[in-house]
């Protein structure tokens, strides 16, 4: 943001010293991609629900794809520029492995992008389930960040990275979740309820 914000002073300023439209012009259009900027990385409050058998989303975006089956259950979810990229654990649990992949920056939303784009895996676990978390990244987006490290202890909703500019997030869950969203829902991370487990669950 202060790099473009930076620019923005400067350019007002010559304007206010010298004159010349030119330079208030290009102050607008730094004004412009500062104002954008905050905007992109903005970083709402958000409170999880209660809950040892629900999983939440890991993002804001809409649900772009959904699959069952007898190993697993997963759920896509699409990130606009416009929405919020900060990424959020989807249960409460410890960190077992990350996974970093340097691959290609296809359209998120393709099925193929789970496979060949640039993405990042972190592994959550709990005693009632484990849940992977995919961090790719899209076209637009040039950078996926992971703050959450092997050992880490996160709690439902809590922050642990951010992908820039358009971007996608998966989530693998066990197969007898039951999904709680459609293709098309909007959804909100930390907050929006995707699956939930079973009462009777045994810990898998």
């Amino acid at each position: 943001m202060l790099g473009a914000g930076l620019p923005a002073l400067v350019f007002l300023a010559l304007f206010l010293w010298l004159g010349g439209v030119a330079y208030l012009l290009i102050a607008v259009v730094f004004a412009f991609l500062a104002a954008f900027m905050a905007y992109f990385f903005r970083d709402p409050e958000r409170r999880p629900p209660v809950g040892d058998d629900i999983i939440v989303s890991a993002a804001d975006g809409r649900v772009t794809r959904v699959e069952e089956n007898e190993h697993n259950t997963f759920v896509s979810v699409f990130l606009s520029p416009l929405d919020v990229h900060v990424n959020r654990s989807p249960i409460s649990g410890t960190v077992t492995a990350v996974d970093y992949v340097k691959g290609k920056k296809n359209p998120a939303t393709s099925n193929e992008a789970s496979l060949v784009n640039e993405r990042n895996s972190i592994t959550i676990e709990n005693p009632r389930m484990t849940v992977v978390c995919t961090q790719i990244a899209g076209i637009v987006a040039r950078r996926i960040v992971c703050h959450g490290k092997k050992g880490d202890n996160l709690r439902l909703g809590e922050k642990f990275g951010l992908i820039k500019f358009s971007s996608r997030t998966d989530l693998l869950m066990p197969a007898s979740a039951e999904l709680l969203v459609n293709v098309g829902d909007r959804v909100v991370g930390g907050e929006t309820v995707i699956a939930r487990l079973p009462s009777q669950d045994p810990v898998s």
